[in-house]
């Protein structure tokens, strides 16, 4: 490791200690969905010291993503998200481990994703079927095996209050549609999470948008096309920092009580 490397993490160190960064660089981090929320979740795993991350999604930039998207600017759009931000990311430490997986996670492909195979498994997807889907095989394998643990983002458009940003256990989250859509359908199905798992949501009522609705095409292999809601950085930037906090924290967590 040359010297100019060795000081990326320097002063994440120097608040954290050696043997956090250690496991840092030992982590494997998957990500699904790369938006508004997953890409800055993404960069701030990376530029916190993960050595191993795997990032899900099927999409290529569009010009209504440059509003809030990491990766996502005049120069790169039309290209595939996952690529773009593998890049930035070698860009930031030359070291990190990038896997890059340009599919939908769904209920009929779950197990080629191998999630067992992870220390962490963030949700940052959009769709409620493979959100709910998720959640639901994230949650037995977090039963089946305690290494493993699984945080979720809810809604992030509509909103502007970014200090209505905050953490719950998913079945105490409150004031957000789409947690209640899922809690919801997991009672009509009479299926539930099997374990406990903690969601970043806002506390602020969404707004109604006040411009013109935008639609935009999905992917060819996707058939469909998605209805775009308003959006703001500040929001979705904070939601995905959140998430990472959540990775970051419980390393240091679970690293103290090793010890204790």
């Amino acid at each position: 490791m040359t010297k100019k490397e060795a000081g990326i993490f320097s002063r994440t160190e120097l608040l954290m200690g050696s043997e956090f960064m250690r496991r840092m660089g030992e982590v494997r981090v998957i990500v699904l969905g790369v938006g508004g929320v997953g890409s800055w979740c993404v960069e701030s795993l990376v530029r916190s010291g993960i050595g191993h991350i795997t990032l899900v999604d099927c999409d290529v930039v569009s010009v209504t993503n440059v509003n809030r998207q990491l990766m996502a600017t005049s120069k790169t759009v039309g290209m595939v998200k996952v690529e773009v931000l593998k890049q930035r990311l070698l860009d930031i430490n030359p070291r990190v481990e990038v896997t890059c997986l340009q599919k939908v996670y769904q209920k009929e492909n779950a197990e080629e994703f191998h999630l067992e195979t992870y220390d962490y498994i963030v949700d940052a997807i959009d769709s409620l079927k493979d959100k709910l889907s998720l959640i639901l095989h994230a949650t037995r394998l977090m039963k089946e095996c305690p290494r493993i643990n699984f945080f979720s983002s809810m809604g992030a458009a509509l909103r502007t209050d970014p200090f209505a940003i905050s953490k719950a256990e998913f079945w105490e989250v409150t004031g957000d549609p789409l947690a209640r859509m899922l809690r919801k359908r997991f009672k009509s199905m009479k299926e539930y999470p099997a374990h406990k798992f903690t969601c970043v949501y806002s506390t602020e009522l969404p707004r109604e948008n006040m411009g013109d609705e935008v639609e935009e095409v999905a992917p060819a292999d996707l058939g469909a096309k998605a209805r775009i809601n308003g959006t703001m950085a500040h929001v979705t930037i904070m939601f995905g920092t959140a998430l990472a906090g959540l990775v970051v924290n419980d390393i240091e967590k679970r690293l103290r009580a090793q010890k204790a």
